[in-house]
Protein backbone atom coordinates (compact mmCIF):
# COMPACT_ATOMS: atom_id res chain seq x y z
CA UNK A 1 0.00 0.00 0.00
CA UNK A 2 1.31 3.20 -1.13
CA UNK A 3 1.37 5.89 1.85
CA UNK A 4 0.81 9.54 1.65
CA UNK A 5 4.67 10.88 2.26
CA UNK A 6 3.56 15.07 2.46
CA UNK A 7 0.70 16.86 4.16
CA UNK A 8 -2.44 17.10 2.03
CA UNK A 9 -3.04 20.36 2.00
CA UNK A 10 0.27 21.22 -0.10
CA UNK A 11 -1.29 20.38 -3.10
CA UNK A 12 -3.88 22.74 -2.51
CA UNK A 13 -1.14 25.69 -1.94
CA UNK A 14 0.31 24.60 -4.69
CA UNK A 15 -2.18 24.78 -7.53
CA UNK A 16 -3.80 27.77 -5.43
CA UNK A 17 -7.12 25.88 -5.80
CA UNK A 18 -9.40 24.17 -2.97
CA UNK A 19 -8.96 20.85 -4.72
CA UNK A 20 -11.16 18.67 -2.53
CA UNK A 21 -14.07 21.72 -1.54
CA UNK A 22 -12.52 21.54 2.15
CA UNK A 23 -13.37 24.34 5.03
CA UNK A 24 -10.02 23.63 6.04
CA UNK A 25 -8.05 24.48 2.90
CA UNK A 26 -5.01 26.58 3.79
CA UNK A 27 -6.39 28.31 0.36
CA UNK A 28 -9.48 29.87 2.05
CA UNK A 29 -7.13 32.22 3.79
CA UNK A 30 -4.10 32.78 1.25
CA UNK A 31 -4.22 31.69 -2.83
CA UNK A 32 -1.11 32.76 -3.08
CA UNK A 33 1.99 29.72 -3.65
CA UNK A 34 3.96 28.49 -0.68
CA UNK A 35 6.72 29.71 0.55
CA UNK A 36 8.64 33.22 1.02
CA UNK A 37 8.19 34.03 -2.39
CA UNK A 38 5.06 32.71 -2.77
CA UNK A 39 3.11 35.88 -3.37
CA UNK A 40 5.36 36.86 -6.22
CA UNK A 41 5.57 33.49 -8.06
CA UNK A 42 3.34 34.63 -11.06
CA UNK A 43 5.70 34.13 -14.19
CA UNK A 44 4.00 32.60 -17.58
CA UNK A 45 4.02 28.84 -17.20
CA UNK A 46 4.99 27.09 -20.32
CA UNK A 47 2.87 24.35 -22.16
CA UNK A 48 4.18 21.33 -20.54
CA UNK A 49 4.05 22.97 -16.79
CA UNK A 50 0.50 23.63 -17.88
CA UNK A 51 -0.10 20.01 -18.82
CA UNK A 52 2.09 18.89 -15.86
CA UNK A 53 0.03 21.01 -13.62
CA UNK A 54 -3.37 19.12 -14.57
CA UNK A 55 -1.58 16.03 -14.20
CA UNK A 56 -0.29 16.27 -10.15
CA UNK A 57 -3.81 18.46 -9.47
CA UNK A 58 -6.02 15.52 -11.16
CA UNK A 59 -3.79 12.70 -9.93
CA UNK A 60 -3.79 14.34 -6.06
CA UNK A 61 -6.98 14.68 -6.29
CA UNK A 62 -7.71 10.76 -6.12
CA UNK A 63 -5.33 10.67 -3.00
CA UNK A 64 -2.62 7.83 -2.86
CA UNK A 65 -2.34 6.98 -6.68
CA UNK A 66 0.94 6.11 -7.36
CA UNK A 67 2.76 7.69 -10.39
CA UNK A 68 3.14 4.05 -12.29
CA UNK A 69 -1.44 3.50 -11.37
CA UNK A 70 -2.07 6.91 -12.28
CA UNK A 71 -0.06 6.03 -15.84
CA UNK A 72 -1.48 2.94 -16.38
CA UNK A 73 -4.55 4.43 -15.85
CA UNK A 74 -4.02 6.49 -19.39
CA UNK A 75 -2.79 3.70 -21.08
CA UNK A 76 -5.50 2.09 -20.16
CA UNK A 77 -7.77 4.65 -21.25
CA UNK A 78 -6.09 5.28 -24.26
CA UNK A 79 -6.57 1.59 -25.93
CA UNK A 80 -10.35 2.00 -25.15
CA UNK A 81 -12.78 3.52 -27.81
CA UNK A 82 -13.61 7.11 -27.42
CA UNK A 83 -12.41 10.20 -26.07
CA UNK A 84 -8.88 9.04 -23.29
CA UNK A 85 -9.45 12.00 -21.31
CA UNK A 86 -13.32 10.96 -20.46
CA UNK A 87 -12.42 7.34 -20.37
CA UNK A 88 -9.43 8.43 -17.71
CA UNK A 89 -11.82 9.65 -15.70
CA UNK A 90 -14.25 7.21 -15.72
CA UNK A 91 -11.39 4.45 -14.89
CA UNK A 92 -10.84 6.88 -11.92
CA UNK A 93 -14.12 6.59 -10.48
CA UNK A 94 -14.34 3.18 -10.70
CA UNK A 95 -11.74 2.42 -7.97
CA UNK A 96 -13.28 1.37 -4.46
CA UNK A 97 -11.77 4.34 -3.18
CA UNK A 98 -13.33 7.03 -5.20
CA UNK A 99 -16.46 5.07 -4.72
CA UNK A 100 -16.35 4.93 -1.07
CA UNK A 101 -15.86 8.42 -0.96
CA UNK A 102 -18.44 9.51 -3.31
CA UNK A 103 -20.60 7.74 -1.54
CA UNK A 104 -20.19 10.07 1.61
CA UNK A 105 -19.08 6.79 3.99
CA UNK A 106 -15.73 8.78 4.59
CA UNK A 107 -15.10 12.68 5.34
CA UNK A 108 -12.05 12.53 2.42
CA UNK A 109 -10.29 10.42 -0.42
CA UNK A 110 -7.37 9.38 2.36
CA UNK A 111 -9.97 8.37 4.86
CA UNK A 112 -11.86 6.49 1.96
CA UNK A 113 -8.93 4.36 1.64
CA UNK A 114 -8.30 3.78 5.27
CA UNK A 115 -11.96 2.56 5.58
CA UNK A 116 -11.07 0.16 2.78
CA UNK A 117 -7.89 -1.31 3.52
CA UNK A 118 -8.85 -1.82 7.24
CA UNK A 119 -11.61 -4.17 5.74
CA UNK A 120 -14.43 -2.00 6.38
CA UNK A 121 -16.10 -2.28 3.21
CA UNK A 122 -18.11 -5.03 2.00
CA UNK A 123 -18.49 -5.34 -2.49
CA UNK A 124 -21.15 -7.51 -3.19
CA UNK A 125 -21.35 -8.94 0.22
CA UNK A 126 -17.93 -10.06 0.36
CA UNK A 127 -15.00 -8.17 2.38
CA UNK A 128 -12.61 -6.25 0.31
CA UNK A 129 -9.03 -4.74 1.51
CA UNK A 130 -7.89 -3.03 -1.88
CA UNK A 131 -8.82 0.10 -2.27
CA UNK A 132 -7.93 0.68 -5.93
CA UNK A 133 -10.35 -2.48 -7.11
CA UNK A 134 -12.11 -1.31 -10.09
CA UNK A 135 -15.92 -2.53 -9.49
CA UNK A 136 -17.85 -2.75 -12.56
CA UNK A 137 -21.70 -1.34 -13.14
CA UNK A 138 -24.19 -3.27 -10.96
CA UNK A 139 -21.65 -3.68 -7.82
CA UNK A 140 -23.17 -3.54 -4.70
CA UNK A 141 -20.68 -1.28 -1.91
CA UNK A 142 -21.75 -1.30 1.74
CA UNK A 143 -20.57 -0.17 5.06
CA UNK A 144 -19.64 -3.56 7.53
CA UNK A 145 -21.21 -3.51 10.73
CA UNK A 146 -18.20 -1.72 12.73
CA UNK A 147 -17.79 0.91 10.17
CA UNK A 148 -21.52 2.00 10.85
CA UNK A 149 -21.00 2.89 13.94
CA UNK A 150 -17.61 4.67 13.41
CA UNK A 151 -17.57 8.39 14.49
CA UNK A 152 -15.92 9.18 10.94
CA UNK A 153 -18.26 7.61 8.85
CA UNK A 154 -21.06 9.16 10.58
CA UNK A 155 -19.22 12.53 10.30
CA UNK A 156 -19.00 12.20 6.79
CA UNK A 157 -22.60 11.40 6.58
CA UNK A 158 -23.86 14.31 7.81
CA UNK A 159 -20.98 16.42 5.80
CA UNK A 160 -23.26 19.61 3.86
CA UNK A 161 -20.25 20.13 1.54
CA UNK A 162 -20.51 17.63 -1.58
CA UNK A 163 -23.55 15.29 -2.52
CA UNK A 164 -23.60 11.86 -3.45
CA UNK A 165 -23.53 11.71 -7.56
CA UNK A 166 -26.52 10.55 -9.76
CA UNK A 167 -23.85 8.10 -11.25
CA UNK A 168 -24.09 5.97 -7.62
CA UNK A 169 -27.37 4.59 -6.01
CA UNK A 170 -27.88 5.06 -2.39
CA UNK A 171 -29.86 2.36 -1.21
CA UNK A 172 -30.50 3.50 3.21
CA UNK A 173 -26.95 5.23 4.70
CA UNK A 174 -25.13 1.92 4.44
CA UNK A 175 -25.31 0.57 1.19
CA UNK A 176 -24.70 2.18 -2.38
CA UNK A 177 -24.46 0.53 -6.02
CA UNK A 178 -22.40 1.81 -8.66
CA UNK A 179 -25.05 2.59 -11.59
CA UNK A 180 -22.62 3.75 -14.34
CA UNK A 181 -19.52 4.96 -15.42
CA UNK A 182 -19.80 8.79 -14.91
CA UNK A 183 -18.34 11.17 -17.90
CA UNK A 184 -16.73 14.30 -16.35
CA UNK A 185 -19.32 16.55 -16.60
CA UNK A 186 -21.47 14.47 -13.75
CA UNK A 187 -18.02 14.03 -11.63
CA UNK A 188 -18.73 16.19 -9.10
CA UNK A 189 -15.24 17.84 -8.98
CA UNK A 190 -14.81 21.30 -6.82
CA UNK A 191 -12.78 22.70 -9.30
CA UNK A 192 -11.94 22.42 -12.95
CA UNK A 193 -9.99 19.59 -13.54
CA UNK A 194 -8.85 19.26 -17.73
CA UNK A 195 -7.94 15.55 -18.79
CA UNK A 196 -7.64 16.50 -22.21
CA UNK A 197 -4.07 18.23 -20.72
CA UNK A 198 -3.14 15.07 -19.09
CA UNK A 199 -3.68 12.80 -21.96
CA UNK A 200 -1.35 15.72 -23.51
CA UNK A 201 1.43 15.58 -21.44
CA UNK A 202 1.16 12.15 -21.47
CA UNK A 203 1.40 11.30 -25.55
CA UNK A 204 4.28 13.96 -25.98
Amino acid sequence: MSKRSSAKYKLDRRMGENIWGRPKSPVNKREYGPGQHGQRRKGKMSDFGIQLRAKQKLKGYYGDVTEKQFKKAYIEASRMKGDTGQNMIGLLERRLDAIVYRAKFAPTIWAARQLVSHGHIRVNGVKCNIASRRCAVGDVIELGSKAQEMALVIEAQSLAERDVPDYIGQDGNTKVSFVRVPSLDEVPYPVKMEPNLVVEFYSR
